[in-house]
């Protein structure tokens, strides 16, 4: 069925038709839930919190205990309606990879439908070295905005007052009559009732490894969700779950070989490179830093101050390698190795970039030293070359590494070896300082360990 015919196609009655024996969760116990008026969902305060049993998937709630039960609750408009949903969902939608563009293409069908959605949000768990969950917030008019919950303690106090805490207690889907919900209930319900939302439901969504998900719909019609709304919605659950535990993998995988491998290593691997032996060469000025004594200065640290240590000292040479367009490549104990591309034939502009990041992390290191921010003072050593960085799959059997290998990299690394000796903070070799366009001081020629060439090396 084409999004043609979902658009033409007359909207859903709002039908009051009593739906037998609603699986919702909608009451407080002792407190009765009293209807609001003719055919209007009947009040909901706060959800009874039941743990079901171990191992119940996400279908296992009633809501879904029969997707035929649910569509002898629909009109024949709406069982053509969540036909159409779900082959959308289960075809177009799961082939693709925007996160943004399957939420606002799914609610932009919800509304041809006619289902009386005015806000719909997904809060999906991720494996992300800054984020535990990423929410994706449809709001009709509006578009789709994503908010990402850091790991900190608010973070998670915030989700254990919100609905979302509630469905994955009892694995059921819960529903909130607004107007006559306390605004302590739930954190996200004083929120709610300000931008005029009337009815609000939410369904639990757990994937196959066990992550606890959802999703939420809110409406601002007076009426709220028809007994039939809420049938063509559950009908399409267990395809909008798949659609999320889909693209929520691929969007897992991504973060996770970008956070360990680098931004472009995780693409090659995506692409296909996973082959040992393969070797791609790029073009680029190559920075090396490392912490002057390191072994020294954390000899009597625990692990976990050395951690701590490692962490802030990151902290000052990381973010100007990135702001300038570099991408850190590897991190090897106290060291880390990055790259600045060649634009086109605009070498110059790579190895500026590359400096400018590199007297920037120096600074920022002397200022938190300086504030004290640090638990020991710490000093860096960086050297800048041009070159080839060459990737490669090296390692044995099922176990590789996507590694940076050749000349132009042991160059590098054997140059910042260099900044102790000479007591300079910051050197550059003369394959590096041709593309600049400062005049930099010339220090000497060098033999370096393992080269057969002596490097002739320079200091901004």
């Amino acid at each position: 069925m084409t999004t043609e015919e979902i658009t033409s196609r007359p909207p859903l009655a709002a039908s009051h038709v009593d739906a037998p024996d609603s699986p919702m969760v909608d009451a407080v116990p002792g407190k009765v839930a009293a209807p609001v008026g003719a055919g209007v969902p009947i009040a909901m305060e706060k959800a009874e919190i039941a743990v079901g049993p171990k191992g119940q998937s996400l279908f296992d709630c009633p809501q879904c205990d029969s997707t035929y039960m649910l569509a002898g609750q629909l009109s024949p408009d709406g069982l053509r309606a969540s036909i159409a949903l779900r082959d959308w969902l289960l075809s177009e939608a799961r082939q693709m990879r925007d996160s943004v563009a399957i939420v606002a293409g799914m609610c932009e069908r919800m509304l041809a439908a006619g289902l009386p959605i005015d806000r719909v949000s997904l809060t999906i768990k991720t494996l992300h070295s800054l984020h535990a969950a990423i929410s994706r917030t449809w709001i009709k008019g509006a578009g789709v905005t994503l908010q990402a919950f850091p790991y900190r303690v608010e973070s998670h106090d915030g989700y254990r007052r919100s609905p979302f805490y509630a469905v994955h207690q009892t694995r059921r889907p819960l529903q909130l009559w607004l107007p006559k919900t306390a605004d302590d209930c739930y954190g996200i319900v004083p929120e709610l009732k300000e931008a005029g939302y009337t009815h609000y439901l939410c369904f639990p969504v757990f994937f196959a490894n066990g992550d606890a998900n959802g999703i939420a719909f809110a409406t601002k019609s007076p009426e709220g969700f028809s007994p039939e709304h809420r049938a063509l919605i559950e009908a399409v659950m267990p395809a909008i779950g798949a659609v999320m535990e889909i693209t929520a993998g691929y969007i897992t995988l991504g973060h996770v070989l970008r956070t360990y491998i680098g931004d472009e290593p995780h693409k090659r691997v995506l692409s296909g490179d996973v082959r040992r032996g393969e070797v791609t060469r790029i073009r680029s000025a190559i920075l090396f830093a490392d912490m002057r004594g390191y072994t020294r200065l954390t000899s009597n640290l625990a692990p976990e101050e050395t951690v701590d240590l490692l962490n802030g000292y990151f902290d000052c040479l990381v973010p100007p390698i990135e702001s300038e367009g570099g991408e850190v490549l590897k991190y090897m104990g106290d060291g880390l190795l990055a790259i600045f591309r060649d634009r086109g034939d605009d070498t110059g502009a790579a190895a500026q970039s590359a400096l400018d990041a590199a007297q920037s992390g120096l600074a920022r290191l002397a200022a938190a030293n300086e504030a004290g921010e640090l638990r020991i003072q710490l000093a860096a050593g960086i050297a800048l070359h041009h070159g080839e960085a060459a990737y490669g799959n090296v390692g044995s059997g099922d176990r590789l590494d996507f590694t940076v290998v050749g000349r132009d990299v042991n160059v590098t690394s054997r140059v910042a070896k260099l900044n102790r000796q000479l007591g300079e903070a910051l050197l550059m070799t003369r394959a590096f300082v041709e593309r600049l366009w400062a005049d930099p001081r010339r220090l000497g020629q060098y033999e370096l360990d393992g080269l057969s060439d002596a490097v002739e090396v320079y200091r901004p």
